[in-house]
């Protein structure tokens, strides 16, 4: 995994999928330049899990974009997806590295300076910190200021990705921080015109991430 491609991170919520299938919204979001996929599914059975899975990650692979699954390891390594992101109640970041194996991407979610530097330690490729922003998508997600952000991403050699309640209106807010990307779940997945909206998104994303 390069840096570079964590700048457009989408992470799947199938709940906004009502005229289109969430297949079609993740292909709208990759021809709009989305630079990496999470599929993050929490209400459906293994059996589904897996088929969805597998046509997401030929998706992705058609549009040369890193895939990796949220929380779910045996999901993961069955499809032989890129990698696997866990969050901080999910299974141990250092474990989670044994089973997958060093060439897999990991990624870890923090809220601290002290969870960031231990999912360092513990194997992590990239760090997902949030929440930045108000979002709707966790509702107990907890605001981090701008400041902590930036120490966060000073604490650490690896990349990090912010994530929460980050839109067009506010991305921005994010330059100066250091961050290598935004990852982003309603401003593309609710989003009337998915294509154009990432394409915006990205040209965003851009200036966030330039020195």
């Amino acid at each position: 995994m390069k840096k570079e491609n964590l700048l457009l991170y989408a992470v799947t919520d199938r709940r906004w999928a009502n005229k289109q299938s969430l297949k079609e919204q993740i292909e709208l979001s990759l021809k709009g330049g989305v630079t990496f996929l999470q599929l993050r599914e929490k209400n459906l059975s293994e059996e589904e899990f897996l088929k969805e899975a597998k046509e997401i990650k030929a998706l992705a692979k058609e549009y040369k974009v890193p895939f990796i699954i949220n929380d779910n390891v045996d999901v993961a390594m069955k499809v032989d997806a890129d990698g696997v992101h866990v969050g901080q109640d999910d299974k141990d970041a250092k474990e989670v590295r044994k089973i997958i194996g060093k060439n897999k991407i990991l990624g870890v979610s923090a809220q601290t300076i002290k969870q960031a530097i231990k999912a360092e330690k513990d194997g992590a490729d990239y760090i997902g910190v949030g929440a930045v922003f108000p979002t709707g998508t966790k509702k107990d997600a907890e605001n981090l200021s701008i400041e902590i952000l930036k120490k966060i991403c000073q604490s650490v050699t690896i990349p990090v990705v912010a994530i929460g309640g980050i839109t067009k209106e506010n991305i921005l807010k994010l330059k100066g921080s250091k961050i290598a990307g935004v990852a982003l779940v309603s401003a593309i997945f609710a989003s009337k015109d998915i294509k154009q909206d990432c394409q915006k998104l990205k040209e965003l994303s851009i200036k966030v991430v330039s020195k």
